[in-house]
């Protein structure tokens, strides 16, 4: 039996929680912990199925620029390889010209003169097709150093540092200088 002034609790007046009470503390912290520990276990899970994904996308990103860049190869080694296709195909029928005119062995000088000529279009022809140009300057033009090369300079009436005469044509394949045109300069007065 208790003693009537004492409360039946000692702890409760003391302020300290009771046994109970402890026990339930204890049991509501381990829920926490736990729901805690399951909200984690779950983030891991979702951030390790996300690291997959991206690792697989990564792998097929980067075999997909593998073969991009091997068929980028291969189409500029292919370009490479054939890239004389197109020219020699022109030129194949100037070989014939040729070719048909060589076989005529009574040949007169005017047929061969025209021969010449229309084997002299058709080469020409062909060339203009595959982008390769003459440079033939005319008399007076400037003297330009990137597309004529000066064999010498002499006397003439008209303005220094101007083209006299072409000794042989140049030529450009899309705006480059196969070979510059030789030519004559006219020399300062």
């Amino acid at each position: 039996m208790s003693e009537p002034n004492q409360p039946e609790n000692p702890n409760a007046l003391s302020g300290a929680p009771t046994p109970e009470e402890l026990e339930a503390a204890q049991a509501a912290n381990e829920a926490e912990a736990q729901d805690a520990l399951s909200a984690a276990q779950a983030e891991l899970a979702l951030l390790q199925a996300r690291n997959t994904e991206l690792a697989d996308q990564y792998l097929r990103a980067k075999a997909e620029v593998e073969n991009a860049r091997r068929r980028a190869d291969e189409e500029v080694a292919k370009a490479r390889k054939f890239a004389v296709e197109s020219f020699a195909e022109s030129l194949l029928p100037v070989a014939d010209s040729l070719e048909a005119g060589l076989a005529i062995k009574d040949a007169g000088p005017e047929q061969i003169r025209e021969g010449a000529e229309a084997t002299l279009r058709q080469l020409k022809s062909a060339l203009e097709r595959n982008k390769v140009l003459e440079i033939a300057p005319a008399a007076g033009t400037r003297f330009d150093p990137h597309q004529h090369q000066a064999i010498s300079m002499v006397p003439a009436d008209q303005e220094p540092n101007t083209v006299v005469s072409v000794l042989q044509k140049g030529y450009v394949i899309a705006e480059r200088v196969l070979r510059p045109a030789l030519v004559t300069v006219a020399a300062p007065k």
